[in-house]
């Protein structure tokens, strides 16, 4: 039966958290917010945060920096993942992937449609690995980075996750956490 054991060590993970907004700032980033106190809560640390605009260099940009940091694990994303104009998340990361989890959507889009009904259907939500980084991106809003904390990432974050977690695919961690 799939769950935490926890019988096993918690191993605790480097999450750079990046809001994607032309509206927000730190005082407004309600979104951001709620992804780090969450991981900081669940035992993982904060490595980096900041607010992007809707621009596909600057989002790159910022992103690429922390694939690129061997202290960042992962990265998640909040905003920019629907169809406005201004919503550019995907095409500003998904280049930089190696590989996309494509379960990773079907997943979010379960849980949010107990959440949201078929309004799930105007997001974009996706995920990835960049080189030994997984990237997860999520809407923007506050509600959507509940779901996807608190029904994903709360689990596949989670080292003592069984039957597996991705965890065990960081690169610091898969001699020490099958």
């Amino acid at each position: 039966m799939p769950g935490i054991d926890e019988s096993l060590p918690f191993y605790p993970l480097n999450i750079a958290v990046l809001t994607v907004s032309d509206t927000r700032d730190m005082d407004t980033d309600t979104s951001g917010a709620l992804l780090c106190d969450r991981a900081r809560a669940a035992g993982h640390t904060v490595a980096a945060r900041a607010i992007a605009k809707d621009d596909v260099d600057e989002i790159r940009q910022t992103v690429g920096r922390w694939i690129a940091d061997p202290g960042i694990d992962v990265v998640l994303t909040t905003g920019g993942t629907g169809f406005s104009p201004r919503d550019v998340t995907p095409e500003a990361l998904k280049p930089l992937f190696s590989r996309e989890m494509d379960g990773f959507s079907v997943v979010f889009h379960t849980v949010s449609l107990g959440t949201v009904g078929v309004s799930t259907l105007q997001s974009r939500a996706f995920a990835g690995q960049a080189g030994d980084t997984f990237v997860f991106c999520v809407p923007g809003s506050t509600g959507a980075c509940r779901d996807a904390w608190d029904h994903v990432f709360a689990f596949e974050l989670d080292s003592r996750y069984r039957p597996c977690s991705l965890v065990g695919q960081i690169a610091r961690y898969r001699d020490i956490c099958p």
